[in-house]
């Protein structure tokens, strides 16, 4: 299996700078990992892409959040990166899956639906996080992060991210790319994108067939130059600490309880669904502890 990885380039000719992804690998490790259900499975594919290319937009490794609650079934979708290459995600609800009567298409828009919003949390080491948040324009992900640009950060972009699942579940192929226009971009430039972007396959068919995200950015743009690549891995960075502080804001009451009536107690990450147990003893130590 090819590596999940991503790419950056500049398009001095066209004004523009761009991304383009690969994130079959650990999509298919988050499905495993949470039990997605196809049209799950590509909402947070398409979802994690976005972030990933996102976060490399930033040269500081700084940590960025970004959730999603469009008020449909799937409930709230969060994703957290150090723009280091590792992500983290999960959906509310896992076993969502609808597809569009016409096309057969999965209805990622149906499931995570649009009547809420796209937050980007950045915390650049600073007292105040900055804080973007959009209306949700479809709920099918690329056009929802396309309108965060363009209001958050008053950058014209195109954001095309995709997921291809078979008839088992499995993921054949998720990735992305990003189109975002430089302050100097001319009438020529736009008109030129729109045009390419007219009859532009899918970029999760791209993937499928073999094709590596700088094939991608070629495809669009022929003297595309490559800036710089980064591998791309789903990763938790949960452990028995963090869970055990976590457990420390439930108060001393409830951690009573589990002690009587449980004689112990076990916690589960929302991020990769890694449990952690605590036995009696434990949290005996743990209200010493408080």
């Amino acid at each position: 299996m090819m590596k999940d990885y991503l790419v950056r380039g500049i398009v001095p000719s066209k004004n523009c700078r761009v991304f383009a992804c690969q994130t079959t690998q650990l999509l298919e490790e988050a499905r495993q990992k949470h039990g997605l259900w196809p049209t799950a499975s590509a909402a947070l594919g398409r979802m994690m892409s976005a972030t990933l290319m996102l976060a490399a937009m930033n040269k500081n490794h700084e940590k960025m959040t970004v959730s999603i609650n469009g008020g449909g079934p799937i409930g709230s979708m969060i994703a957290t990166t150090n723009s280091d290459g590792k992500i983290k995600a999960f959906v509310a609800n896992p076993e969502v899956h609808y597809t569009y009567n016409d096309t057969g298409k999965l209805a990622v828009g149906v499931a995570v639906g649009h009547e809420g919003n796209l937050q980007v949390i950045r915390d650049m080491g600073l007292k105040e996080p900055f804080v973007g948040t959009v209306p949700l324009q479809s709920g099918e992900i690329g056009d929802d992060f396309s309108y965060y640009f363009m209001v958050s950060e008053q950058t014209p972009s195109v954001v095309s991210v995709g997921v291809l699942v078979n008839d088992t579940n499995e993921i054949l192929a998720s990735g992305g790319f990003i189109i975002q226009l430089l302050p100097e971009a001319t009438e020529e430039d736009i008109v030129y994108i729109e045009n390419v972007m007219k009859d532009f396959p899918p970029v999760s068919s791209l993937i499928h067939d073999g094709k590596k995200p700088e094939d991608i950015l070629r495809m669009l743009f022929e003297d595309v130059e490559i800036l710089g690549t980064q591998d791309l891995y789903f990763e938790c960075d949960c452990s028995k600490e963090q869970m055990k502080a976590a457990l420390i804001t439930v108060g001393k009451k409830e951690i009573q309880a589990m002690i009587d009536e449980d004689h112990g107690c076990e916690m589960t990450c929302h991020f990769c669904n890694q449990k952690y147990q605590f036995n009696e003893e434990e949290l005996k130590e743990l209200l010493l502890e408080m």
